[in-house]
Order: C-alpha cells, then sequence, then structure tokens
C-alpha cells in the first residue's frame, strides 16, 4: 500500500482499478508490434501509472496538471493505439473528485467532450477511440459526480458530528465546573462561618460550640454527596431545602434573612437552576456584602418567573467573577436574564419565562 496515501479511504480499490489498463495493451497484443510500438507502450504505461499514483497524492492546482497530461496522452496516442481510450476514462473518473464541487466537475467534463470532438473533427482520430471515450467518460464521470457530492456531504456530516461532540464535552466540562463551584463555594462558606462561630463559642458555651462543629460535619457530607451526584450529572435541587439553606448559611453569618416566596410551577430543571442560583447569590452575600439583611423573593409574574436576592450592604460597582457569570450562564440558557443593582447594597433579579401550560403562582 505505499504507492498510495494512508489518509485515504478507498483502501486497495485504486490497485484493482489499474484492470483496466488491460484495454490500451489489447492492440499491441492482437496486431503483433514491434519492438517500437512496445516500447512507446510500455513507456507510456509507466507515465501513466506515475501520473495515476500522483493524482492521490497531489493537490490543486498540481492535480490538475496531473489530469491535463493524463487526458493529453489518450488524446495523443490515439493514432497509434485506440486503447488511449482508457487514458480518458481514468482522467473523467477522477474529474468529480478532484474538481471540489459539482458544477466544477460538469464543466471539465464538458470541456473534455468538447476536447474531444474538434480533436476528431480536425485529426480524424479513429471512431472506435473518441466513440469510447466520450460514452464511457459520460457514464463513468455522471456516476463519479452522485458519489463525490455524496462524500463530500458525509464528510460534512461526519465533521458536524465531531464538532458536535465537542461541544457536548465542553458544555459537560462547563456543567461541571459550575455545580462544583456553586456546591463548594456554598459549602465552603458555610464551613468557614460555622468554624469561625464555633471558635467563638468553645470556651463560653461549649454545648453550642458542639452543635456547630456537627452542623460542619453535616454540611462536609453533605457536600461529598452533592459533589458525586455533581459529577454522575444526576443532581437536582429542591428550592425549598435551598431556602433553608439559605436562612441556616446567612443567620450563621450574623446576617438577618427575610423570605417571601410564592410556589411557582417549575419543571425539576428549572427549579434545579433556580436553587443553584440562590445558593451562589447567597453564597455572595455571606463573603462579600458585609450586610445585615438579605431579603429573597420568588414570584411569577406576566407568564415568568423571577428571583430577586437583595442585601443591604456595601454594594459598589465590582466586576463580574466567576460566581455571577455562573449565574448569568445559567438563567441565560433558560432564555432569562439578570440585572444587577449596586447603588445601595446589592439586588440581584433573575427572570426566565415560564412554560405556556400550567404555570402560575399558588
Amino acid at each position: 500500500m505505499g504507492l498510495l496515501p494512508k489518509n485515504r479511504d478507498h483502501g486497495w480499490a485504486p490497485y484493482v482499478w489499474l484492470i483496466f489498463m488491460a484495454f490500451f495493451l489489447f492492440q499491441p497484443v492482437l496486431g503483433r508490434a514491434g519492438a517500437k510500438e512496445w516500447i512507446v507502450t510500455g513507456v507510456a504505461s509507466v507515465v501513466f501509472v506515475a501520473i495515476y499514483f500522483g493524482v492521490f497524492w497531489a493537490k490543486p492546482p498540481l492535480t490538475y496538471l496531473l489530469l491535463i497530461s493524463m487526458a493529453a496522452m489518450g488524446i495523443g496516442l490515439a493514432n497509434f493505439n485506440q486503447g488511449s481510450s482508457v487514458f480518458i476514462i481514468f482522467c473523467s473518473s477522477f474529474i468529480p473528485w478532484v474538481a471540489g464541487t459539482t458544477r466544477r466537475a460538469m464543466a471539465a467534463l464538458a470541456f473534455l467532450i468538447v476536447v474531444l470532438a474538434v480533436d476528431a473533427a480536425l485529426f480524424h482520430t479513429p471512431v472506435g477511440f473518441w466513440a469510447t471515450s466520450m460514452v464511457v467518460a459520460l457514464g463513468v464521470a455522471g456516476s463519479n459526480i452522485h458519489f463525490a457530492e455524496k462524500n463530500r456531504a458525509d464528510t460534512k456530516l461526519r465533521m458536524a458530528h465531531t464538532e458536535i461532540e465537542h461541544l457536548a464535552k465542553v458544555a459537560e466540562r462547563e456543567r461541571i465546573a459550575r455545580d462544583l463551584h456553586d456546591v463548594l463555594g456554598h459549602t465552603l462558606s458555610l464551613i468557614i462561618v460555622k468554624s469561625t462561630l464555633a471558635g467563638k463559642l468553645i470556651d463560653k458555651y461549649p454545648e453550642k460550640a458542639k452543635d456547630e462543629i456537627a452542623d460542619i460535619e453535616k454540611a462536609s457530607r453533605d457536600a461529598m454527596a452533592e459533589i458525586r451526584s455533581t459529577l454522575r450529572g444526576y443532581s437536582t435541587y429542591k428550592l425549598i431545602e435551598e431556602i433553608q439553606r439559605a436562612k441556616s448559611t446567612l443567620g450563621s453569618a450574623g446576617i438577618a434573612a427575610e423570605s417571601e416566596t410564592a410556589e411557582v410551577n417549575m419543571s425539576p430543571a428549572q427549579e434545579s437552576v433556580v436553587a443553584l442560583i440562590m445558593r451562589e447569590a447567597v453564597t455572595n452575600v455571606v463573603r462579600h456584602s458585609h450586610a445585615r439583611t438579605c431579603r429573597l423573593k420568588l414570584a411569577a409574574e406576566n407568564g415568568a418567573c423571577v428571583l430577586s436576592v437583595e442585601d443591604d450592604g456595601r454594594g459598589g460597582n465590582h466586576t463580574e467573577g466567576n460566581g455571577l457569570r455562573g449565574m448569568r450562564e445559567r438563567i441565560e440558557a433558560l432564555g432569562g436574564t439578570v440585572v444587577r443593582d449596586t447603588t445601595a447594597g446589592t439586588r440581584l433579579r433573575f427572570e426566565f419565562p415560564l412554560a405556556t401550560s400550567g404555570n402560575g403562582t399558588h
């Protein structure tokens, strides 16, 4: 297989196609050609084979020159050996694959037929040559145009599938990164807050300190379970549980929690997104706001779910970090938007459309 590139999918078929070179040998064999005719036949055969395999290796414009040379050999040897029509046929079979598009292939084939007709009219080439060349070339090239177009379509489809697989892998990595960021960010913040509180209570109020340490242990175990679920892609989050967790986290950090939540009909996927957004928003309040109060509100407004997280902390025009970026990506994946207002404290408003059926506030 050394005469063919390894990146081709035609296998050993091009070697089999060379059997048609027998047509070029019929006339010398049956006509008992002399030494001169056999020398010309041998040299022409060697040159053709070199051009033939060269087509598989070359790229445009060199492939165009090779096909022109192949056709020129057929026309030039027509009066010497009518079997040289096989060179025309081979040339026509390559045209659809080399041309790149159906339009260019048809134009090249038409040009080849015109050249054969002009050659027959001017140089009176044998009918056996030009008639065979035209008829077989039209049949072979016509069918190969179809197969070449189908092959190009299949190649584009494979490339599209490869790109889709790549994008799916990237999306899954981003999902895992966002989920881990939300899970670990919240849990580590809670552990830090409770560890600090336990340290302050351990001398004067050891029993309360033990309770805080027990909460730290529970939070750590819950985090491990959530990380396993995240990596498996089976994570689901409940809003009721997340609201209770948010209140507990805020309370441990000394931030008064206020909540106003209506029951909104959402799909499990939407509920998980809202829960994770609330978790990350509350984590940011605990970490950065220096707030005294945090207000959570969930409602359905005009066919949309609206979640707002508002604190009375320091606010400020901070740049968008990984947390806010992750929340933005999550809400935008649901077709929603996020608005941030930091003029007085920080207020985040997340909104996304609900399905048209079965939604509302209860």
